[in-house]
């Protein structure tokens, strides 16, 4: 294991934003095997990897309300890099998978190899090279959503990860600026998530699901009732940590003729 500075340098900070993107909030411990393979890149201890990531934590509103002790250490490049995701998202996230990748490929390792893997077929039209760059993107995005809903439906409570999509709230193809964004995703079952995307359901900024009127008229049918109509009003079940952003909810509310 190399010689690690005592200060963490940019790079490594985001190499270590990139990893939290991916685990749920109680996974940052340091036994947790990608939190262990990053101190081995950098030489640090896991110990020292895990309390950086639990230092990401302290920045979220989210994790904040909880109002969890003991995570009151962030540096100033903590902070910085946090509020600079806040402001420009995208940038940053692919900044800190970079950084990531190059830790990776310089150990041997194929950078996110369980994520690529995943990618779905997204191709947009754009050239081969493009379209595996999108597809991985698309992945990483729904690996961030699913750990901090620990691959539960919101609306549902349905928990299987091959049952579930991280759904963009405002679509990819309209805001290019939080694409990788999990503020800007939602956890939905499937059923969930096609009926989101034709508007038949919506969540409120204050985080309550909205039913269409269109589906009212099918009060006698059981199915529907039971896996749509009941949840009427009621909240969703809100992130461990990144809760969807009010603005990119009210976006899709008016979308739909909700408000």
């Amino acid at each position: 294991m190399p010689a690690a500075s005592i200060n963490w340098t940019r790079p490594e900070t985001l190499a270590a934003l990139h990893v939290y993107f991916q685990l749920p909030f109680g996974q940052l411990h340091r036994n947790q095997p990608k939190i262990k393979q990053l101190a081995s890149w950098i030489g640090r201890t896991p110990s020292s990897v895990a309390l950086k990531l639990v230092n990401f934590a302290s920045q979220d509103p989210q994790i904040i309300a909880r109002g969890l002790r003991g995570m009151g250490n962030a540096s100033n490049l903590d902070k910085a890099i946090w509020q600079e995701l806040q402001t420009n998202w995208d940038p940053v996230a692919l900044e800190a998978a970079a950084d990531y990748e190059k830790l990776a490929t310089g150990h041997g390792v194929i950078p996110d190899a369980d994520i690529v893997e995943e990618a779905p077929d997204f191709s947009e039209g754009k050239t081969r090279t493009a379209s595996v760059e999108v597809r991985v993107n698309q992945a990483r995005f729904r690996k961030s959503v699913l750990a901090s809903y620990n691959a539960t439906c919101c609306i549902s409570g349905l928990q299987h990860e091959k049952l579930v999509i991280a759904s963009h709230i405002v679509p990819w193809s309209i805001d290019t600026k939080n694409r990788l964004n999990p503020q800007n995703g939602l956890c939905l079952s499937a059923l969930h998530d096609r009926a989101y995307d034709q508007g038949l359901i919506t969540v409120m900024p204050d985080y309550t699901v909205r039913i269409s009127t269109k589906l009212n008229a099918q009060t006698d049918d059981r199915f529907i009732i039971d896996a749509l109509l009941r949840f009427d009003g009621k909240p969703i079940s809100l992130p461990e940590k990144f809760r969807p952003a009010p603005e990119f909810l009210e976006f899709h509310a008016r979308a739909f003729g909700f408000m």
